[in-house]
């Protein structure tokens, strides 16, 4: 089972008219707006700038495959002098009530274009001795917004160790068993502490969104096409089978590829099914001679009708679509072992 490319792809492009987004536009969240029959799509835009300072930008659809953009100006953008200072990044958003909780990757201070010619780069700026060890890190930690209308944001602060690059952090739609659930990738969980060779994928949960602290091993890499990192990219759809998942991993060849989880619905922290072969991997030219050869990465899926809607980041420049029947996944699912 294979999810299917859009023939339209890419649905966004840099736009060379707005300096805040005229080199990426990538790694979209997404949310079906039921009410209003929209698709909400919160996506990362990235400057052509040595800083490389990413923000957020808002673009909506009324059947799922194409976009308009709401603004020529960013949704949000990185805080003046906060965790997130730097750049903002990756968002994966659910709605619980009236808010949107979008959780994302941050940076307090410029790390570079690594994407730019090396003539270009520059080398991050030295902090200073005295600084916190967490700022002297300048970990990628992952942070929490929430909104009712994309236009007033509350910066709610982080959900992750500030001293760990703790990002891929993905929340629940809804509490289970009454609590919070996030799942999340620390880079640094390797060894045999840890249990796993590669960063991998984690949940907690917790009473407080801001009181995630004991996290549990999700999964690792188990088959060829997952030897190195992975990592949850979807917030999860609740099934009358489990909660429905997306996940990413890097093979031998440094390709990203997709995998499907299916986890219980009243212990997530047990997988129930899994994916043995990928059901997606980079093969389009935009998505293999991009900014990062190779990288197909989703934030956001939604359903309408029956059809799984995968929005996600191709080559680090262009965002793609890819679809498939949520039946038919589920019942590939189904024949999984865990």
């Amino acid at each position: 089972m294979k999810l299917k490319r859009y023939e339209g792809n890419p649905i966004l492009s840099p736009n060379p008219a707005n300096e805040w987004e005229n080199l990426a536009v990538f790694n979209p969240a997404a949310w079906y707006d039921e009410d209003r029959k929209l698709v909400v799509m919160l996506y990362r835009a990235a400057e052509a700038h040595p800083e490389y300072k990413c923000y957020f930008g808002l673009a909506i659809s009324t059947d799922g495959y194409h976009f308009e953009r709401t603004s020529d100006e960013p949704t949000i953008g990185p805080s003046v002098d906060g965790f997130d200072a730097s750049t903002i990044q990756d968002p994966r958003m659910v709605k619980m009530g009236e808010y949107y909780y979008i959780t994302y990757a941050a940076r307090h201070f410029p790390y570079g274009q690594f994407w730019m010619p090396k003539d270009q780069q520059h080398k991050p700026p030295e902090c200073p001795a005295d600084f916190p060890r967490c700022l002297r890190n300048n970990a990628t930690s992952t942070g929490l917004l929430l909104t009712k209308d994309f236009k007033n944001f509350i910066r709610a602060g982080r959900l992750t160790d500030p001293t760990l690059d703790d990002r891929d952090a993905v929340l629940f739609p809804e509490r289970v068993g009454g609590k919070y659930v996030m799942m999340h990738r620390p880079l640094e969980w390797v060894g045999k502490k840890y249990g796993t060779k590669h960063a991998a994928a984690w949940i907690s949960m917790a009473d407080d969104l801001l009181g995630f602290r004991k996290s549990k091993l999700l999964i690792k890499a188990k088959y060829d096409w997952e030897a190195g990192k992975l990592g949850i990219n979807t917030p999860p759809i609740k099934t009358k089978h489990g909660w429905l998942t997306l996940y990413h991993a890097v093979g031998p060849d440094t390709y990203y590829r997709l995998g499907a989880l299916l986890l219980d619905l009243e212990n997530p922290a047990k997988v129930l099914h899994r994916t043995p072969q990928w059901i997606m991997q980079s093969e389009a030219e935009y998505e293999i001679l991009g900014y990062y050869r190779g990288c197909v990465f989703p934030c956001g899926k939604v359903v309408i009708g029956d059809t799984l809607f995968v929005y996600y980041g191709a080559g680090d420049k262009y965002i793609g679509l890819a679809t498939c029947k949520r039946q038919e996944l589920l019942d590939h699912l189904l024949t999984c072992p865990a």
